[in-house]
């Protein structure tokens, strides 16, 4: 345990007290690391949003089983008030709760608390060690900033000179998917744009965007390819290249080379598409070229061996199981552009590395999934339920325009396929990338229901099992936060490109505030899948030949919205368990997950059928999963097809994704 970790548990001594309340004004207790050692010592939080979805929850779980002298979901509560004003909670509370509080100014009081609260709050366990190490004397603005740069980005923009140094630096931050807070990108822009070898790049936004900077290595790829004789063609990403400030890239320096090559493996940067490789072109530049199919295999190849070394912990962070998901996207989308004669080696490798990632992910979701419902969604939403949260936190849908696009049953890699093909057709767009989880089980009712209420499943307990109330609950939701009903819209079931002349009618209405979209085509595929992932691919780039998808976009963002995408589920090549012979038990019969209304029915389980439970805090008490194993499924035995539901990286973990023009 860190001693970071350490010092906010000294707050909350065991035994003390079975009810807290926790002024935590800087959110120090949504921390992933902290959630889980608390509730490893017995504590539950429950934040403080909704008085009366605290006090139902209070009453129901907590308080009846203290006045009876049974036992509660956990041995004490922890009320958390994100805020100072804790006179102003209800008397019963304030009466039977001992009181603590928390804050950055407390916990670094020689550090400039306006820069360090802008960081972020993945990095205060390193800041405070390097408070710890180094005993800092009281500091300003300025110095607090060089202080993070130097010993938690390990950056010094005093002694970067070269384009060398820049371009290592930037890889290497960019890389780790570690891009500076915009408090710190200003600081290093205003050192490093003093100096002349540096005065016309756009250092800000290379430093705190991922997407530009790739934009810009992307397209000074291409142009030193060029110098080389290697004339090719790829899948344009955002400006047009010749938009894109002109960064002379040093690619052959070897500290800038290493981090270019583990780009193109991870799928970060694109190969170009090339005829031939004339002979001068070195060796190390062949992994940003493709020539041949071979190149493409050993590519793949390459890269799921890569990944296989690099698999999250079980300590790991949420973070790094995004970032895997986005790899292991990246190597399932270029898996499926390989003609099958020359995929069976690759599919060999990938499917290890899937089984592999499937594994330790399981090991991570039962340790540690209960904490991610109550961290924050300021800087990203960390799962779907999250995703209203940051928008109406993003947006003030009074000032600004929000479209919402859920994209049914779809899996990364089959976003990637989707960014790729409207990149190449529609160059002017920018996409800002990350992603999010599922709730489990992955089923349709259950998260996407979450992503368009912003509720927990268990707080719409009696629409579980279908999805009619979303347009209900997505009105609710805003109106919650101030918007009239006539202010909100939502359409499910789009599809084609001649729905959308209709559609954009619709939504022209002016005091249309805020737009929730189904796009149900991915899952409607998905569903009459008979030649696996890899058939599907090939259905989604005949509907994407449409021009529905670039359309959509077009549309929305020429009315004006701010377009956000994302999906409730993903979806998994599986093979048959067998069905169990159940009878009439299950409530809901699903290929990867079965669920009952029973703890008796849902513990019997035939034997010889790969199976297990996962109980799954935020669910209601009576709503009870039974996941299929590995990539199983409850169909026929050894039968094929494409499923949701369970358990895996491609289920699970779904992009969510900022669309925009580029400026």
């Amino acid at each position: 345990m860190s001693r970071w970790t350490d010092r906010i548990l000294l707050e909350f001594p065991q035994d003390l007290s079975r009810f807290w309340i926790a002024a935590d004004p800087d959110d120090l207790l949504l921390d992933e690391h902290i959630l889980s050692s608390l509730r490893e010592r017995g504590f539950e939080l429950l934040p403080f949003e909704d008085p009366i979805a605290f006090r139902t929850e209070y009453e129901e779980r907590y308080r009846a089983a203290w006045a009876r002298g049974v036992p509660a979901p956990s041995r004490a509560l922890i009320l958390h008030l994100r805020g100072t004003e804790v006179d102003t909670l209800p008397w019963d509370y304030l009466r039977t709760g001992r009181r603590t509080s928390l804050g950055l100014a407390k916990l670094f009081p020689n550090l400039s608390y306006s820069v360090v609260r802008q960081i972020g709050s993945e990095y205060y366990e390193d800041l405070f060690e390097a408070q710890a190490q180094h005993n800092p004397q009281s500091m300003g603005d300025g110095a607090t900033k060089d202080f993070i740069l130097t010993h938690i980005f390990k950056i010094s923009p005093y002694l970067i000179s070269r384009p060398e140094d820049l371009w290592r630096e930037l890889l290497r931050l960019h890389y780790r998917d570690d891009g500076l807070p915009a408090v710190l990108a200003i600081h290093v822009a205003n050192v490093l744009g003093a100096k002349a070898a540096f005065s016309t790049l756009p250092i800000g936004d290379l430093f705190s965007s991922k997407s530009f900077l790739l934009r810009a290595v992307q397209s000074a790829w291409d142009r030193f390819l060029a110098t080389k004789g290697v004339i090719g063609s790829r899948a344009a990403d955002g400006k047009p290249p010749e938009e894109l400030p002109d960064a002379a890239i040093p690619f052959e320096h070897p500290d800038v080379r290493v981090i270019v090559d583990s780009m193109f493996l991870d799928g970060m940067l694109q190969p170009l598409e090339a005829q031939e490789r004339p002979e001068h072109v070195p060796d190390w530049a062949r992994i940003g070229i493709v020539d041949n199919p071979n190149a493409v295999e050993r590519l793949v190849i390459d890269a799921t061996q890569r990944l296989a070394t690099e698999l999250p912990s079980i300590e790991a962070s949420f973070r790094d199981w995004l970032l895997l998901s986005r790899r292991l996207g990246e190597i399932i989308y270029r898996l499926h552009g390989v003609k099958l004669d020359h995929a069976g080696t690759i599919e060999t490798h990938v499917a290890a590395i899937q089984k592999a990632a499937d594994e330790h992910l399981r090991a991570w979701v039962t340790r540690h999934y209960a904490d991610l419902p109550s961290l924050p969604a300021a800087k990203s939403p960390v799962m779907v339920h999250h995703v209203p949260r940051y928008i109406s936190l993003r947006h003030d849908p009074r000032q600004t325009r929000v479209a919402l696009l859920v994209f049914d049953g779809m899996a990364m890699d089959q976003w990637i396929q989707i960014r790729e093909f409207v990149a190449q057709r529609e160059p002017g767009l920018s996409f800002e990338e990350s992603a999010c989880f599922a709730w489990l089980p992955t089923l349709t009712s259950v998260s996407r229901q979450a992503l368009f209420s912003g509720l927990r499943p268990r707080e719409f307990a009696n629409s579980i099992d279908t999805t009619s109330q979303e347009s209900a609950l997505w009105s609710r939701y805003w109106q919650d936060h101030g918007l009239r009903a006539n202010e909100i819209f939502f359409r499910k079931a789009i599809q084609r490109a001649a729905q959308l002349p209709e559609l954009a009618s619709a939504i022209s209405n002016p005091s249309i505030r805020v737009t929730g979209l189904v796009v149900d085509t991915i899952d409607e595929i998905v569903h009459g899948a008979v030649l696996g992932k890899r058939g599907i691919a090939s259905q989604i780039a005949s509907w994407c030949e449409t021009g529905f998808i670039e359309r959509l976009f077009g549309m929305l963002l020429d009315q004006g919205f701010h377009v956000y995408v994302t999906a409730d589920h993903g979806n998994v090549d599986a093979v048959g368990v067998g069905r169990p012979n159940q009878g009439a038990a299950p409530e809901m019969r699903g290929e990867r997950v079965r669920t009952y209304r029973s703890e008796i029915l849902a513990e019997f389980l035939p034997a010889g059928v790969d199976a297990f439970r996962l109980d799954v805090a935020g669910l209601p008490a009576d709503f009870l999963p039974l996941y299929a194993g590995t990539r199983g499924a409850f169909v026929r035995q050894g039968e094929a097809t494409v499923a949701h539901g369970g358990v895996s990286v491609e289920e699970l973990i779904v992009p969510f994704i900022k669309v925009s023009r580029a400026a």
